[in-house]
C-alpha cells in the first residue's frame, strides 16, 4: 500500500467492501510501494541495496517502485544481457559511491541538485549527459582501448521520402514503444513493450504520457521529413517520452490543462532533438537526453495565472495518482476551513451586536415565519 492509499482515500473502496481487500492488495504493488519500502529499512544492508538498485532503474522513467525497476531491467535483458548487466553495475556502483561519501545522491548529481535547488528545479539526467559527453571527448573514435562510434555531421538536406508507399504503417506503430525503450537505448519493441508494463504498474499516468509523447515525437518526425529509419529506431520518441512524463503529472499536477502542456512539451522537446542531434554532430557529441533537460526545463519555468496549473515543489513531488490525490485532500481541507472560518465570522458579528437588534432581528424572524 502506498503513500495516500488509505481508507479515506479510497472512497471507491468504502462503497464497495467487498473490493476493500483488492484495493489494498493492490497499493502494496503500485504506486511507489512505501510499505515495503519501509519493510525493507528494517531489514540488512543487501535487501536495502537490492531495493535501491531496483529503483534507481526506474528512476529513469521518474518511476520509484522496485517492481517496476525489475520489469525493465527484465526487458534490459531481453535487448542485451550484456546492457542489462552494465546497467545494474552502475547503478551498484553510483549508488555504493554515495553511501560511502554520505550523500543522497553520486558527486555530479549532488553538485547540480546544489545549483538548482534555488529555483527549486529538478536536475533530471544532466549529470548523466555531462559524464557522457566528457568521456567520449576525451576518448574519440581512433582511442586504443575505449573506441567511440564515429559521429559524423548530420547532413541538414533529409532524404526525401519519394512516396507514402514507402511508410510503413506497422513500423509507425511500433515506433512508438520503441521511442519508450530508447530512453535506455533499446530498439526492441519488445523491450519497449516490458517497460511499458513497468511503468503501467506503477502508474497508468506516466505509462500514458510516455506512449503519448513517443507518439508526438514520431509524428514531428514526419512532419520534418526525417528518414524513416530514424524515426522506426525511435530516435524520435525517447526525449519526448520524458518530457511528456514529468510535464504530464510527475512536476506538475495532472489536469486536462497540465496534460496539454505536456503533449505541448513533447513536440517542443522533439524539435529541439532535431537541433540538437546536429549541432552535437558536427562536434562529433551525441545528443544523449539534452533536448529531454532543456524543454523540460523550460516549460517548468513557464509561469501561469491558471490555477489548474500548478507546478510542485520538489520535496513533495510523487507519481501522478498521490499529487492528484493530495490537491483534492488540500482543497477539501481549505473548504472546510473556509466554511468555518465563514460561521465563526457571523457569531461573532451576532455577539457585536447591541441584545436589543438581537432580539428585534429575531423577533423579525419568528413574524416572517408565521406570515
Amino acid at each position: 500500500m502506498t503513500a495516500g492509499m488509505d481508507d479515506s482515500n479510497q472512497p471507491s473502496c468504502e462503497e464497495a467492501p467487498g473490493n476493500f481487500s483488492l484495493c489494498r492488495t493492490l497499493g502494496l504493488f503500485t504506486g511507489d510501494m512505501r510499505l515495503c519500502r519501509k519493510w525493507v529499512s528494517r531489514q540488512n544492508v543487501m535487501i536495502q541495496l537490492l531495493d535501491w538498485i531496483l529503483r534507481g532503474m526506474a528512476q529513469v522513467m521518474f518511476v520509484n517502485n522496485p517492481l517496476s525497476g525489475l520489469l525493465i531491467t527484465a526487458g534490459l535483458f531481453l535487448q542485451n544481457p550484456w546492457w542489462a548487466l552494465n546497467s545494474l553495475l552502475g547503478t551498484l556502483v553510483s549508488t555504493v559511491s554515495a553511501i560511502f561519501l554520505g550523500q543522497s545522491s553520486p558527486v555530479v548529481s549532488s553538485a547540480l541538485s546544489t545549483v538548482a535547488s534555488k529555483w527549486d528545479l529538478p536536475i533530471f539526467t544532466l549529470p548523466f549527459n555531462i559524464l557522457v559527453c566528457l568521456h567520449v571527448a576525451a576518448t574519440g573514435a581512433n582511442h586504443p582501448y575505449f573506441p567511440q562510434v564515429d559521429i559524423q555531421p548530420h547532413n541538414h538536406q533529409h532524404p526525401r521520402n519519394d512516396s507514402t508507399e514507402s511508410l510503413n504503417i506497422f513500423q509507425l506503430f511500433l515506433s512508438v514503444p520503441v521511442g519508450v525503450g530508447q530512453v535506455y537505448g533499446c530498439d526492441s519493441p519488445w523491450t519497449g513493450g516490458v517497460i511499458l508494463l513497468g511503468l503501467l504498474l506503477s502508474s497508468p499516468t506516466i505509462c500514458l504520457h510516455a506512449m503519448v509523447g513517443s507518439a508526438a515525437g514520431v509524428l514531428t518526425g514526419l512532419a520534418l521529413a526525417a528518414p524513416l529509419w530514424d524515426i522506426y529506431s525511435g530516435l524520435w520518441g525517447y526525449n519526448s517520452a520524458l518530457s511528456c512524463i514529468a510535464v504530464g503529472g510527475v512536476f506538475y499536477v495532472i489536469t486536462w490543462q497540465t496534460h496539454l502542456l505536456a503533449v505541448i512539451c513533447a513536440l517542443f522537446s522533439a524539435y529541439m532533438t532535431s537541433a540538437t542531434s546536429r549541432l552535437m554532430s558536427v562536434l562529433a557529441l551525441p545528443a544523449c537526453t539534452w533536448p529531454f533537460c532543456l524543454s523540460t526545463l523550460i516549460f517548468l519555468l513557464v509561469s501561469s495565472e491558471i490555477p489548474a496549473i500548478c507546478r510542485l515543489p520538489l520535496s513533495v513531488v510523487s507519481y501522478p495518482e498521490e499529487s492528484l490525490r493530495n490537491r483534492r485532500r488540500l482543497k477539501a481541507s481549505e473548504g472546510v476551513r473556509r466554511s468555518q472560518q465563514g460561521s465563526s465570522q457571523e457569531e461573532e458579528e451576532e455577539k457585536a451586536l447591541p441584545k436589543e437588534n438581537r432580539g428585534t432581528d429575531n423577533q423579525s424572524v419568528e413574524e416572517r415565519g408565521s406570515v
